[in-house]
């Protein structure tokens, strides 16, 4: 807690934080009933853009004193992102208890009267921490309570952990509330209330993995979380974007089941950013895919394999590892073998060593770094070509396939909270990133990644990015008002098949909601 010196508050100082306790000026109510409240306050970084500021105060939710959306700077910055256009957010809320396995349940009660009361002793206190400038002509400034609004019924902290790269995270099960249209939905997973999730200290607004649990004992059924053990379901995708990303595949349908039938072997691949292994468990589950995920952070994987039903087995494995610099890795395997004096065949190249490669002991020291201009040199990708025509489908020369991977799947946040929430990481924007997965990417391959857009010119960026390397683009709105999904291609899509005779169409139809390939844009 920070020592207050006089004139603290009086202006604004972008990026400020600071947090205190002060007398509970109305103790004698049902939600705030500690002695001491604390008091958290955040200057925007951004400067105001009308010329009286706008300050807004938030209660935190009772019994929620100790999350880390209302306990941390990090959290204070995500809330205030998502309240456009303030300039200074007061949150007031009961001290933290500091308990190691904090319970939230949600009031059943309505305590609107009490809480305007306690809003009105707050008055005070807000003025006194508000800029001077809110104060022209003698006036008051309008200081509005906004409200934090989510689905979470009852949650329950399973375990804290520390990461080596992601820092503090934890895992934590919750009970949500289901629109009754949703409740019945057992076909695609959505009517699962029950959930585990998976979420970092540094973004804690942003559920990082989140898969429906059910009870180990079917007779506990109609327990709640707290009174009978849960263990993951892996075969439904619950996370928003997810499902979208999965529907990709719809236009690739029919390489996917070549590949199946031909006898070469699954179709590979990649997901970059594991997390807690949701979409390759679910993949595993539903589909014949040879699978490789990679993730940053060796103990969120051991949480993955702990707590979220991750197995490895022959056709799903994980490497601990950069994802960008494994993109890169097989752009450099791709274009050595392209561009070797003799031409690859099943004699002189094994598939499956090039594809499992990294399960080894890989020395990247010994490949250079990726270069833009050296790569633009080995094809032209204006017209969706890659690589030396002469030795083209040097990788996979039966299917035809210049490249090594049939589907990559990028799911990755910026990983810092202060700047906004946003996804890809600016870095993978870099063209040589997004060279790398071009080369990376099988011929008549498709690339999905999850985006979270802080602006419309980030968004635009994005796409005229992709543009420049891949043959086509499209997205697909999440609709929750956050997350799109964009969809590249190697080549041109043509038609996208039916389900008839098909069998990961088939699947698709089974497991994903037909609004998210009905919806695919091509833009």
């Amino acid at each position: 807690m920070a020592v207050l010196e006089k004139g603290t508050f009086e202006n604004l100082s972008p990026s400020r934080f600071i947090s205190f306790t002060f007398p509970n000026p109305h103790p004698n109510n049902n939600s705030y009933t500690t002695p001491l409240l604390r008091i958290a306050l955040l200057d925007s970084p951004l400067l105001p853009t009308t010329p009286l500021p706008k300050i807004a105060a938030l209660l935190v939710p009772k019994d929620r004193e100790d999350d880390w959306i209302f306990s941390t700077d990090y959290g204070h910055f995500q809330l205030l992102f998502n309240s456009p256009n303030i300039s200074r957010l007061i949150l007031i809320g009961n001290l933290p208890t500091n308990s190691p396995y904090p319970i939230y349940n949600h009031p059943k009660q309505d305590n609107s009267s009490h809480l305007k009361k306690f809003e009105e002793k707050l008055i005070p206190l807000l003025f006194a921490l508000s800029p001077k400038i809110s104060f022209q002509n003698g006036l008051f400034p309008n200081i509005p309570f906004v409200s934090y609004q989510d689905n979470v019924i009852r949650s329950v902290l399973v375990e804290t952990f520390s990461g080596s790269d992601v820092g503090d995270f934890l895992v934590e099960d919750v009970e949500i509330d289901l629109p009754p249209e949703k409740e019945s939905d057992q076909r695609l997973g959505l009517g699962f209330r029950f959930r585990r999730r998976l979420r970092f200290k540094r973004i804690p607004n942003l559920v990082q993995t989140q898969i429906p649990i059910l009870p180990f004992d079917t007779s506990t059924v109609n327990l709640g979380l707290g009174q009978t053990e849960f263990r993951p379901e892996t075969g439904f995708l619950v996370q928003p974007y997810l499902p979208p990303m999965v529907a990709s595949l719809s236009l690739v349908a029919s390489i996917l089941e070549e590949r199946i039938r031909s006898g070469l072997g699954r179709p590979r691949v990649l997901c970059i950013g594991v997390g807690g292994g949701a979409l390759l468990t679910f993949l595993r589950t539903r589909f014949e895919f040879d699978i490789l995920g990679v993730e940053v952070d060796e103990m969120v994987l051991m949480v993955a394999r702990k707590y979220f039903g991750l197995v490895e087995d022959e056709f799903v494995r994980v490497r601990v590892g950069n994802g960008i610099q494994m993109l890169k890795d097989f752009a450099r395997q791709s274009i050595h073998c392209k561009n070797s004096d003799t031409r690859c065949n099943s004699e002189n190249v094994d598939i499956t060593d090039l594809w499992y490669q990294w399960n080894s002991d890989f020395n990247g020291d010994v490949i250079e770094d990726l270069e833009e201009d050296q790569l633009r040199d080995r094809g032209n990708f204006q017209n969706g070509e890659v690589g030396n025509s002469e030795n083209e489908g040097c990788l996979d020369s039966v299917d035809g396939g210049g490249s090594l991977i049939h589907v990559i799947m990028i799911d990755l946040d910026s990983g810092d909270a202060k700047n906004g929430l946003s996804a890809p990481p600016l870095e993978f924007i870099d063209k040589s990133v997004l060279l790398a997965a071009r080369l990376a990417l099988h011929e008549r391959g498709v690339l999905a990644i999850n985006v979270i857009p802080p602006s419309k010119s980030f968004y635009d960026g994005l796409v005229r990015a992709f543009k420049e390397f891949f043959s086509e683009l499209y997205e697909l709105d999440v609709g929750n008002g956050e997350n799109f999904v964009l969809i590249a291609t190697a080549s041109p899509v043509g038609c996208v098949v039916s389900e008839s005779g098909n069998s990961v169409m088939e699947t698709l139809r089974q497991v994903v909601d037909d609004r998210y390939m009905n919806q695919i844009q091509k833009i």
